[in-house]
């Protein structure tokens, strides 16, 4: 019998790429196995089902630091990865809560139904005809600015510079971070330059290439927020962070 992981990542309609970074799937067709949760800059959704636990919706906050979550037999999972004006444009509640925690929601969220686990394409097509009927009418233009250079520059440009450059004050700025996802704007931006070296740490190159100011300050980015070293992320035995072993090979 097969028990390697399944993983499979599927991009929203257009209409969402402001709110919705992805879809994906992940299959867990053995026993239960540990597994350790990165912090990646995102808020997921998730639809799932496992041997023993029964169809359920659950909310994930963001991750500042690696975490244990074992993953169930017979796990299957479908997650909405969310971005950083979803809170406020498509979630409608802030999650700042919900830092390296999680909240039940409804069985029927987005009028999930059980048989959705069942067909991902089909799944997708169907959020990605509901989720732009939920958005708030209309993105601030500054948000919406200011999430697509963070994106664009994997957390890499100064507060100052991206308050400069979107119109709006680094306070004001870290006020609505703080309410909707319970961080400051500079913690965000060293989650995203930490994700943004997954695919050089996957091929095995244990320096700097994002914005970090030397060899020491990326090692010390990487034990913070992975809880190992960067030769011991690369190395990932055993496959238990996750999201590292599912993200493409270089």
């Amino acid at each position: 019998m097969n028990n390697e992981l399944t993983y499979r990542t599927a991009a929203p309609t257009p209409a969402l790429a402001a709110v919705v970074e992805s879809y994906w799937l992940l299959r867990n067709p053995g026993p239960a196995r540990p597994v350790w949760l990165l912090p990646d800059g995102r808020i997921d959704v998730l639809f799932s089902r496992a041997r023993v636990e029964p169809c359920h919706v659950t909310l994930m906050g963001l991750g500042t630091e690696a975490e244990a979550a074992p993953l169930a037999a017979d796990a299957h999972i479908i997650g909405v990865s969310l971005r950083l004006l979803a809170p406020e444009y498509l979630l409608r509640t802030p999650v700042a809560d919900l830092l390296n925690g999680v909240r039940p929601l409804p069985a029927d969220f987005w009028g999930f139904a059980p048989a959705d686990l069942d067909d991902f394409d089909a799944c997708c097509a169907r959020l990605d005809a509901l989720l732009p009927t939920l958005l708030a009418p209309a993105l601030d233009p500054r948000k919406r600015r200011l999430s697509e250079l963070l994106y664009a520059a994997d957390g890499g440009l100064p507060v100052r510079e991206l308050a400069a450059q979107v119109g709006w004050g680094s306070r004001q700025i870290n006020r609505y971070f703080q309410h909707y996802l319970g961080l400051p704007l500079k913690a965000y931006s060293g989650i995203l330059r930490f994700r943004a070296a997954f695919p050089q740490l996957k091929a095995g190159r244990l320096f700097p290439e994002q914005q970090f100011a030397d060899q020491a300050h990326f090692i010390r980015e990487v034990r913070r927020l992975a809880g190992v070293r960067p030769k011991d992320l690369a190395r990932n035995e055993n496959d238990r962070f996750i999201q590292f072993s599912a993200w493409p090979v270089p």
